[in-house]
């Protein structure tokens, strides 16, 4: 929409060499997004780092845009051929780029006024933009009236846009990405619900009681989100959903295809994930971090998967009895000693995959009429059993 925007700027006339649009991104990661347009390659977006002041680029404190909104002024007008070219070093680039004049101005969205404006913490909602022109610049400021006209316009649909982004953006990071699609969609009346085969995957940390009775708060958040961050990104590398973060664990799914494709995707996020939290033990450990094991439990299963609670209260979220046998799975990590348990439908849907798991034997679990055989990952290359140990180690206390 604003390639096309800029294209019909310039078809009727007006000599526009270069656009620049900014707006908040409501993101956990990203503070604003920017849009920029030349008439030489088109239109190019940009994230920008979500910062507080203390933190905020130099390159954005010194830009038009701060000093636009923070300045509590409507419009910046310069003429860059004349003593105006000194005033901010983005002008410098602009007109090495063959700009003779720079227009920026800014729109707000909603009852906002500069005063509830906050240009480091990007709190408000609108849309600031500038427009850089070559030719004569006294002719330059022809167009300007022509701008603001279609801005207010243009800002409105923008920030609708972008309001439907940011909404699919925010359910995939709370809900995940499945459900939050399928939310987005329109699964959102309470009981529906899909019947689904999938790998059920239980991950949670070891030792983690211990650590918060002598761990302050924080330091306790940021150990959650180290390992975290690295859980999440290696199961949703291998086409996983994570379906919610249950204190110090995570239960996920895979249900990328075929019972099979599912089965054969969480034996790769296994595989990958145990070096993985060694690397990071080893950083943490060389940065006197506290540190923490892990056990995994999967089961392969139908599940029920849908909108489940009251009417102004719902969770996208998985039940039913391959749900709860993954839970009775995760409670024998101590009985088998082993950190890595598998159950037998997880083995047999994986095929050729499910060669490198060794049996650790039949048992009968809370709840289950008949004896399920629990199985382990085993390495072929190191000729051992993957971790073993339910302990957490000496490192742990430090």
């Amino acid at each position: 929409m604003l390639r096309s925007f800029c294209e019909q700027l310039v078809n009727h006339g007006v000599p526009l060499l270069r656009m620049q649009l900014a707006q908040r991104a409501l993101h956990p990661e990203f503070g604003g997004i920017g849009f920029t347009w030349t008439r030489a390659d088109g239109m190019n977006a940009e994230y920008f780092a979500r910062t507080d002041h203390t933190e905020a680029p130099v390159e954005w404190l010194q830009s038009p845009f701060f000093a636009l909104i923070e300045g509590g002024e409507d419009e910046i007008y310069a003429d860059l051929t004349g003593p105006d070219a000194a005033r901010f070093p983005i002008f410098e680039r602009l007109r090495a780029m063959g700009a003779t004049s720079y227009f920026a101005h800014w729109q707000p969205v909603g009852e906002v006024t500069h005063a509830d404006y906050d240009a480091t913490s990007q709190k408000a909602e609108g849309v600031v933009g500038s427009w850089s022109f070559d030719g004569e610049p006294a002719a330059a400021k022809a167009y300007h009236a022509l701008i603001r006209e279609v801005f207010e316009t243009l800002a409105l649909v923008l920030s609708a846009a972008s309001n439907r982004e940011m909404g699919r953006s925010l359910l995939q990071v709370y809900l995940g990405r499945d459900a939050g699609a399928r939310v987005l969609s329109g699964e959102i009346a309470r009981g529906s619900s899909e019947r689904i085969d999938a790998v059920i995957y239980l991950f949670d940390l070891r030792g983690f009681t211990e650590l918060s009775e002598r761990l302050p708060g924080e330091d306790l958040v940021d150990l959650l989100n180290d390992y975290f961050g690295h859980v999440v990104q290696v199961i949703q590398a291998h086409g996983g959903n994570i379906l919610k973060f249950m204190g110090d664990g995570v239960m996920a799914m895979f249900n990328v295809g075929s019972l099979c494709e599912d089965a054969q995707a969480a034996m790769r996020a296994i595989r990958e994930l145990g070096p993985r939290m060694e690397r990071v033990n080893a950083v943490r450990a060389a940065q006197g971090l506290p540190l923490a094991g892990y056990t995994m439990a999967l089961h392969a299963g139908e599940i029920l998967y849908g909108n489940i609670g009251a009417p102004n209260r719902l969770d996208f979220t998985v039940i039913g009895p391959a749900v709860n046998l993954t839970a009775r799975i995760a409670d024998m990590h101590r009985t088998v000693e082993r950190s890595i348990i598998l159950s037998e439908d997880v083995r047999k849907a994986a095929g050729a995959e499910g060669d490198c798991l060794v049996s650790v034997g039949r048992y009968m679990l809370r709840g289950v009429a008949t004896p399920i055989e629990l199985f382990t990952l085993y390495d072929p290359d190191a000729g051992a059993v993957i971790a073993t140990d339910i302990e957490p180690p000496e490192g742990r206390k430090a």
